[in-house]
């Protein structure tokens, strides 16, 4: 599934239909438990009138269902799937306007008590549809209020090929309060499995899944317990003074802040497809490291070749769904963690690779206590700006589909002064995205890098050469 900008999904005339979630005031019970780290400073933080009320933080997605649309069922299964998964059903909201002391109210709807409202729209253009849905994630994925997420459908205009077989679009957004990433390629499986049990009476089959919420109860109460002396506490506090009190950033210039935020430019490719992203794993597990280390390597020799540092230094995600519970469960269980890789000596793969294998065993115990908490003990904030993002989604279930159903995973306009990078491994190949500011200075830079990384992950491929036992060369560890 490739991640991209809604300004990059193909979309056809036709007609848009909102499904709008609606519970009455009365459903609303108050709800005790606390919101995870992250979800509390993303409100905090977007409580502020420079981040647009969070407007600029949802993600989504879009995917076709053959057949014709049968509302009543449809909206069925959207309500079966809201009351799957209680994150959808609460909500947190900060309690007076003072965002940095105000405790926080979270409210619950039970589940049954949702239900979907349909607004029918009359048939338009593309670019009008492509509007009409910018503004309608813009409006509704917020984590202020509730619903911060929604739903549409397009029904296409047959147009110039009438014979055509049906089909229509769903699309979907939500704050990233509420869902994450992986969460992301997990509802096009869903939403259409409940759809054709509604539609034909086969079992959907999908697993019971745990709710954020608890996830984020526990968590906090785990993260209370944490001071100073933890192992997360001290990889940041080394991090943030070799990086000069910040998170890293990019290896090359990108430019000025620009006095008014701009939308940011974006990249997305094909790296590479499965035969060769096949390849590229064995050579990583000739140099005992993981696919993930490979490409660190990767991006650390290119750091080498255009900066001549000694270090690639960056932000990492790493998922924190830690039992079977959480596997399907739509939230952010997302931990980041400072990666620092010693590229001294060396531009060879197998070391780099083996170097970065240790370098993430070294910074587990970071990935997994959130850096919001780390930050108040430390008492600075950190604020990710230079982040790779890795994900191998090859095993999510239906995820052979996702080109039958044309499925993108989307994310919002971004307008910060950073450079975010996601390689997805899939069962197509390996995908890049990214996000960068949009000038001329970080245009040329992000891509000359971003071009270089990919070369040398496509000599590693081509390399016949095999690691073990190489003369001169470190022994790598096993696993990563």
């Amino acid at each position: 599934m490739q991640f991209t900008e809604l300004a990059d999904f193909p979309i056809s005339a036709g007609v848009l239909t909102e499904w709008l979630p609606y519970a009455p005031a009365a459903e609303w019970k108050q709800d005790s438990r606390p919101a995870s780290y992250i979800h509390e400073a993303h409100l905090r933080r977007c409580s502020d009138a420079r981040y647009g009320g969070g407007r600029e933080s949802w993600l989504g997605t879009a995917f076709e269902i053959d057949g014709e649309i049968d509302p009543e069922k449809f909206r069925r299964a959207l309500q079966r799937w809201i009351d799957r998964h209680e994150t959808l059903r609460s909500h947190t909201s900060l309690s007076v306007a003072d965002r940095a002391a105000s405790p926080l109210i979270r409210r619950t709807v039970p589940p049954g008590k949702v239900t979907v409202r349909r607004i029918r729209h009359d048939p338009s253009d593309p670019e009008t549809i492509r509007d009409h849905l910018h503004g309608l994630f813009d409006d509704y994925t917020t984590p202020h209020r509730w619903p911060a997420y929604v739903f549409a459908t397009l029904e296409q205009t047959p147009g110039d090929r009438p014979d055509a077989a049906p089909y229509f679009t769903v699309f979907f957004g939500a704050d990233h309060s509420i869902i994450d990433g992986y969460s992301i390629v997990l509802v096009a499986h869903e939403i259409t499995a409940l759809y054709e049990e509604e539609r034909t009476g086969r079992r959907a089959e999908l697993f019971p899944v745990g709710s954020y919420i608890d996830f984020g109860a526990a968590e906090r109460d785990e993260s209370d317990q944490l001071d100073e002396g933890h192992e997360a506490v001290r990889i940041w506090k080394h991090t943030l003074k070799v990086c000069g009190g910040n998170a890293p950033s990019f290896p090359l210039p990108i430019g000025p802040r620009p006095a008014h935020p701009i939308p940011q430019h974006r990249a997305s490719e094909r790296w590479f497809d499965e035969a060769q992203a096949s390849v590229f794993a064995a050579r990583c597990r000739d140099a005992g490291a993981g696919f993930f280390a490979g490409v660190l390597a990767c991006f650390g020799a290119a750091t080498r070749e255009l900066t001549g540092v000694d270090n690639f230094r960056v932000v990492a995600p790493s998922h924190t769904r830690t039992g079977p519970m959480w596997a399907g469960a739509l939230g952010w269980f997302v931990g980041v963690r400072p990666v620092d890789l010693d590229l001294t000596g060396t531009t060879d793969f197998a070391v780099l690779a083996a170097r970065a294998a240790r370098e993430l065993r070294r910074t587990r115990a970071a990935a997994v206590v959130p850096f919001d908490r780390v930050g108040e003990l430390l008492g600075v904030p950190i604020r990710p700006k230079f982040v790779v993002s890795y994900m191998d989604v090859r095993f999510v279930p239906m995820a052979a589909q996702w080109p039958e159903w044309n499925a993108r995973a989307l994310r919002s306009r971004s307008f910060a002064h950073d450079v975010y990078i996601w390689i997805n491994r899939t069962p197509e190949g390996v995908n890049m995205s990214a996000r960068f500011p949009d000038n001329p200075v970080a245009a040329a830079n992000v891509l000359r890098f971003l071009h270089r990384t990919r070369e040398l992950m496509c000599d590693v491929v081509t390399s016949s050469a095999r690691v073990p036992g190489a003369p001169g060369r470190e022994v790598p560890p096993t696993g990563e």
